[in-house]
């Protein structure tokens, strides 16, 4: 028994051995995975980061493009005295409507359009800066109900509302153009900055036919 105590002894020394190994192989191997993964996952920050500076450099772009459209709307809307304001009347709204020219020195610098219907009203505004169309703010009310739609009416069909301004629901559009392009385009009905250049294309020639369509009814006596 004695003579075989120092073999179990290196027998049992080489199991221990050989279990240390393969649990120190299972620690290194699950480290190298666990840094692979987070290698991985830090690749994967890359792009992320990178499409981020892009929109800002974007942003930071359009932003300084907007700047002088901008201080332009805010240099005409602070005049308050206006060399001459020419009103002239819309014929062709289903409840009439007006327009105005606003002059400074000679120069027109804005216009206002009106139109009221049975159903709605719209308000057009446009700057200019150079003789050029530089910002369009379009303003729609949709009327909950008609305008003649009073409490009686709403008895006699039943309804439970008549007409009130207060509920209309309002649709805002913000145009920006440079030179005659139209650079970039904002709506509070859907939230979203348009900048699609096939969409862009549709609003700017709408916008600018309507804009010419004003500048050819003033010139008219």
């Amino acid at each position: 028994m004695s003579n075989k105590l120092p073999f179990y002894l290196m027998t049992f020394g080489a199991i221990i051995f050989i279990v240390f190994l393969t649990i120190n192989n299972k620690i290194n191997t699950a480290t190298t995975f666990s840094f692979s993964v987070a290698g991985f996952q830090h690749d994967t920050v890359i792009p992320r980061k990178s499409f981020k500076h892009e929109n800002l450099r974007t942003y930071k772009y359009l932003s300084e493009r907007l700047k002088p459209i901008k201080e332009n709307f805010k240099r005409i809307n602070s005049i308050t005295e206006w060399t001459a304001i020419k009103t002239k009347d819309i014929s062709n709204s289903g409840e009439g409507g007006e327009m105005k020219f606003y002059y400074l020195n000679g120069q027109l610098e804005k216009i206002i359009s009106r139109n009221f219907g049975e159903t709605f009203q719209q308000i057009n505004e446009y700057y200019l800066v150079k003789k050029q169309l530089s910002f369009a703010f379009e303003k729609n009310y949709k009327y909950n109900r008609p305008i003649y739609y009073d409490s009686a009416t709403m008895k006699a069909e039943n309804d439970t509302e008549a007409f009130n301004f207060e509920k209309s629901d309002i649709a805002e559009c913000r145009s920006y153009l440079v030179n005659g392009e139209l650079i970039h385009q904002l709506k509070n009905k859907d939230y979203k900055l348009s900048s699609a250049k096939d969409y862009l294309l549709t609003e700017q020639k709408r916008i600018k036919e309507d804009f010419e369509k004003l500048i050819k009814l003033n010139l008219t006596k």
